[in-house]
């Protein structure tokens, strides 16, 4: 008996996300939308995940807009976005109100299937994500965050599939973000879910160890219903299979998707000529990395990880952090490694790493986890490292949003009339700094997107917009050498202009202004710490908010700053107790390690 297999592509959203940081524009998923319709597809993913804070951050496209003309360019075809739950596409748990007004506001604009996850696989956090759904008539598709540890068996699996069926869902995915999975163990798994429960099962899967392919194979002969795949130009390593492999592996079999594979590959010829375009986001991590299967670090976590570490001149300390990661999960109760526990961890990871003290510093997130403040730990969390992050305080041990108070009326009035539309205030919600700057920079008029590089050419020089600049150079410093391209530059404004760089393989971007503008960065004229009053930081990032004024008295160990890095914020405390005499630093300042940002006299 034949089982026709349905296909979801993942090229408008996760494929360029794992391959090109995210920044394929509107502009080049609408020509191609036409012959896209005319696939078959089960659904096509077009939204959530990293996009609509890629859209607001650096494309300066109104996320909205994109789903609506996505809508309209493809009538006969599902469309399909990723729900990070409670979180939404944000970084922590917001109000149910919030989760039920982005649904049903997703919903009217053109998204068909919610694929819905918890980085925590808590479904608690899932509950009214699926209600909103419903609600809206929409298809809800219960996540599964696939990892591996000595609490993450068939059997919970199982059973997470089955409270998700309970809870109203209309299939169940298998989501391996990090391309954990291995040929025999999806067999096992997808075998146990259709034994166990009704629902389609879907199979996603990263390749970056080289066995996606392999996996949905024996997905499909054990019973899945569904695959991810990506057209071929956009497919394998951190990405997914390609679309056109995986149809022509099952053609004239029992599993036979039906898709015309020669529309495919024109579809394949196309993206093959727009990935060229975004050549300067093209990231070094993403071809086959088996060593995934053991430390479980997804590619673009790695490159964020050397990028810091480069930052600091510890780049040679890589092997450190990603042996220190497998220890903070355990410590942790081994969450999946996806977004943001997958920030939460590597981080940590980072400071203990470099402070040569394991949690001498605490993240402020690693706090609010310990604290249950992300929902329950799939298992048993360190006891002591608790009691040490969150003292006598209270652990929570209810749904964390069952504690956030409605938010919508406030969010309207702290945005105002700079939101046109109950969308604006969405996306000032998901990203409040960057949502505000985006709605101010539309109202006058002046949303500049980066700059695309041209297509260098065969044997060529690269220039970054002006004639003949070279943006390729390898430079000597006390006998080391690195490799330097130039990979974007943006427009000037605000007499500031932004350079995207590449060095020895990792991103980086450099702000130049004025120097007699400039505070912060590599041209501070902030002087280093030497005494204890002097207070430091031990990396470099951004002042979020600075928690006393001069002549405060504090008290040794109290917070005096909070600062983020690496999308992780940390309280920096005091080492004395006494009065404070000066302040160097305010909310937005860059920070460099060493540097005295405020002084306290004992």
């Amino acid at each position: 008996m034949s089982k026709k297999i349905h296909v979801t592509d993942t090229i408008l959203r996760d494929a360029h996300q794992s391959l090109l940081a995210t920044r394929m524009r509107t502009e080049d998923m609408l020509p191609i939308c036409e012959k896209l319709d005319k696939v078959g597809y089960w659904s096509l993913e077009v939204w959530g995940g990293a996009t609509f804070d890629a859209c607001v951050r650096f494309l300066k496209e109104d996320p909205w807009e994109r789903l609506r003309q996505l809508r309209a360019a493809l009538p006969n075809t599902r469309l399909q976005m990723l729900l990070r739950g409670q979180n939404l596409l944000g970084y922590r748990h917001y109000s149910d109100d919030v989760v039920r007004a982005f649904v049903a506001k997703a919903a009217v604009n053109g998204i068909d299937v919610f694929r819905i996850f918890d980085a925590m696989n808590d479904v608690r956090n899932l509950r009214v994500a699926i209600e909103a759904v419903k609600a809206a008539g929409k298809h809800a598709q219960g996540t599964i965050a696939y990892t591996t540890s000595p609490v993450h068996t068939i059997e919970a699996f199982v059973a997470q599939a089955k409270q998700m069926e309970a809870m109203g869902c209309d299939s169940v995915a298998i989501k391996d973000m990090a391309g954990l999975l291995t040929p025999y163990a999806t067999g096992e798994l997808v075998k146990a879910l259709k034994a166990e429960q009704s629902l389609p099962v879907f199979i996603h899967s990263h390749d970056t160890a080289g066995l996606a392919a392999m996996c949905q194979l024996k997905a499909v002969e054990n019973g899945a219903d569904h695959i991810d795949t990506a057209i071929s130009s956009f497919a394998w390593g951190t990405s997914h299979p390609g679309t056109e492999s995986m149809v022509a592996a099952l053609k004239g079999s029992e599993f036979d998707t039906g898709l015309d594979l020669e529309l495919l590959q024109e579809i394949g010829l196309y993206f093959y000529a727009v990935r060229k375009k975004y050549h300067q986001f093209e990231s070094e991590f993403t071809a086959v990395d088996t060593r995934v299967q053991v430390n479980q670090v997804p590619g673009g976590m790695i490159s964020n990880l050397a990028n810091q570490l480069k930052e600091q001149g510890a780049l040679n300390r890589m092997g450190e952090v990603l042996a220190e990661i497998p220890r903070v999960r355990e410590d942790l109760g081994f969450p999946p490694l996806v977004t943001p526990t997958s920030q939460i961890v590597g981080t940590q990871a980072f400071f203990n790493v470099l402070a040569g003290e394991r949690y001498k510093t605490i993240t402020n997130e690693v706090k609010l986890y310990l604290q249950g403040g992300y929902g329950k730990a799939p298992g048993v969390v360190n006891e002591k490292l608790r009691r040490q992050a969150i003292g006598s305080e209270e652990v929570i041990d209810v749904r964390p949003a069952d504690l956030l108070k409605p938010e919508m009326v406030k969010l309207r009035g702290d945005i105002g009339a700079l939101a046109k539309s109950e969308e604006d205030v969405l996306t000032y919600a998901m990203f409040p700094d960057i949502g505000r700057k985006f709605l101010e920079e539309r109202e006058a008029g002046t949303l500049v997107p980066e700059v695309l590089l041209p297509i260098p050419e065969a044997g060529g020089v690269r220039s970054a917009g002006g004639e003949g600049v070279p943006t390729e150079f390898v430079i000597d410093v006390h006998g080391e050498t690195y490799r330097v391209d130039i990979t974007g530059v943006g427009v000037k404004a605000e007499g500031k202009r932004h350079f995207y760089l590449s060095i020895d393989g990792m991103p980086e971007e450099v702000v130049f202004e004025p120097l007699n503008e400039f505070v912060g960065g590599g041209g501070s004229k902030r002087k280093q710490a030497s005494s204890p009053g002097h207070v430091s930081t031990t990396m470099p990032g951004n002042i979020v908010d600075v928690l006393v004024k001069e002549g405060d008295t504090v008290k040794a160990g109290q917070a005096v700053l909070i600062t983020e890095a690496m999308k992780m914020e940390t309280e920096v405390q005091a080492a004395v107790s006494g009065k404070v005499t000066a302040i160097h630093v305010a909310k937005g300042d860059r920070v460099n390690p060493g540097e005295i940002l405020i002084e306290i006299e004992g």
